[in-house]
């Protein structure tokens, strides 16, 4: 009896602490700040608060409701924002050569480091991100998006693709490697429609939630202009386009140029990233079709930094160069632009530096944040639930000193992070 009255009175304890635990945890949450920016209208309230209940977000403005036991968090002279969103991430890649990363180190390896670098992206704001691709290691990004959803480990929401697909001897694979070796790619082969979705089928079997396909590559750049091959025909592109659609998902493309690029929105993806050159016809269906350009020029500005030899790196920036021109032409013909900086091959937890590219290189400050709010939320699927602070929404927000209308830098400064309801930086 004694070890039963024991027992009971070490469950007792438990249930008192845990039922404290998820009393603390659903009280309600004030957040207070400086200034709350509306990011659809670019208007900033100031000072403003945010009234947080679960994990929704259930007022916002100048003053909210305090209810009986809410929690007040003043974070001073900030502004609060929605999470960011990163619409191309790579969490299974690493400063480093790439190919390589696929040949030394293990998938268990690389989902270690996978989930390490979601905590990173977590902590620099990004609440929300769409991972292009394992590069190699198969679904595992599946294991790590059900982690971060079960609470098991910290990191943004995710929208995953497996293993991007590619063609035998295309842009992913494994070129410059002794063939004997057998040395694997980094995506997923399929060299014609039939196989195009036969391995879509299975990547959704893995748990993807879109498939990315590489449309174009390699690239070159001869007298102020890029030439890449295309990788599928429209007619290829058009049935994965389809067989996704069939089970309401999306067909996302790394492409580069036409025809890669025209093939693709004229198949209805749901992005073009990197999009270096567009034709006028190309920009002209993505504006018409509403297909997302996601431009990436971090990862390019970052090869130039660390480039391996002069040669490569005067490659790069006359890629760079080239995108930056052509950039300018997409804003003006109306393509929709989400951003995404490729993070993986720099460090995780500095991405945000792709804002102040995209407003060096043409958008105003408010347009290159609803780049990465309200569109990175249309773009993953999240729209009325992600990408404002507005009643309903998830509660996935941040703050950054200053206000970022006037210096877009301070999203590299991210001092408070809140996910679902959740304080995971302060």
């Amino acid at each position: 009896m004694r070890g039963l009255r024991s027992k009971m009175t070490r469950l007792i304890a438990f249930l008192i602490s845990a039922a404290a635990l998820f009393a603390q945890q659903q009280a309600p949450i004030v957040l207070h700040a400086a200034r709350v920016l509306d990011i659809e209208t670019g208007n900033i309230t100031a000072p403003g608060e945010v009234l947080v209940e679960g994990d929704r977000i259930t007022e916002a403005g100048r003053t909210v409701t305090h209810p009986p036991g809410a929690q007040l968090i003043d974070l001073g002279d900030t502004t609060l924002l929605p999470g960011l969103i990163d619409a191309h991430v790579h969490l299974f890649l690493h400063p480093g050569a790439e190919d390589l990363q696929t040949v030394q180190e293990s998938v268990p390896h690389r989902t270690i480091l996978a989930t390490l670098a979601a905590r990173d992206d977590l902590m620099a704001g990004f609440t929300a991100e769409r991972d292009m691709g394992t590069e190699g290691a198969g679904a595992a990004d599946t294991a790590v998006r059900d982690a971060i959803d079960k609470g098991l480990i910290p990191g943004p929401r995710l929208r995953i693709s497996g293993n991007a697909i590619d063609i035998l001897g295309g842009h992913e694979d494994a070129i410059g490697f002794n063939p004997e070796q057998r040395v694997l790619s980094n995506a997923t082969y399929a060299n014609n429609a039939y196989e195009l979705i036969s391995t879509i089928r299975e990547q959704f079997k893995l748990g993807a939630d879109f498939i990315k396909i590489y449309e174009t590559g390699r690239d070159s750049v001869a007298d102020g202009k890029l030439t890449t091959p295309n990788q599928y025909t429209e007619a290829e592109l058009a049935a994965a386009v389809q067989e996704a659609a069939r089970v309401g998902k999306h067909i996302a493309v790394h492409a580069t140029a036409d025809p890669g690029t025209l093939y693709a929105a004229r198949a209805g993806v749901v992005s073009i990233d990197h999009a270096f050159q567009l034709s006028d016809e190309t920009m002209r269906i993505m504006h018409d079709k509403q297909i997302f350009a996601v431009p990436t020029f971090t990862i390019i500005d970052y090869f130039i930094e660390h480039a391996a030899t002069p040669g490569q790196g005067a490659h790069d920036r006359q890629l760079q160069e080239l995108h930056i021109r052509d950039f300018s032409k997409q804003l003006a013909a109306g393509v929709p632009v989400a951003m995404g900086s490729d993070v993986g091959p720099f460090p995780h937890g500095t991405q945000a530096r792709e804002f102040a590219l995209m407003v060096k290189y043409g958008m105003t400050p408010l347009a290159a944040l609803q780049a990465g709010t309200l569109n990175g939320a249309r773009l993953l699927g999240w729209q009325g639930q992600l990408g404002a602070l507005k009643p309903g929404y998830f509660a996935d927000i941040v703050a950054v000193p200053g206000n970022p209308l006037t210096d877009i830098n301070v999203l590299q400064k991210v001092t408070f992070v809140m996910k679902g309801g959740v304080v995971y930086r302060k």
